[in-house]
């Protein structure tokens, strides 16, 4: 298991990369100013879909991004 420490930073390295840096620290600062709630957040996130739709995207995505 990795430490908070070493997660934080991949997120950090995914989000630059992503975004790049100005956007992922406006990424950062929404999150904190808007009281982000990450697990309510992810609990509607797929409220509407069944595991079974979210499998088949999640497949469909790998199959387009390798």
């Amino acid at each position: 298991m990795r430490t908070d420490n070493v997660v934080r930073m991949e997120a950090m390295e995914a989000l630059i990369t992503t975004l790049g840096t100005v956007d992922a620290e406006r990424f950062i600062k929404l999150i904190k100013r808007d009281c982000f709630d990450y697990t309510e957040w992810q609990r509607k996130l797929w409220e509407e879909e069944s595991i079974e739709e979210i499998h088949a995207k999640a497949v469909l995505f790998e199959a387009n991004n390798r």
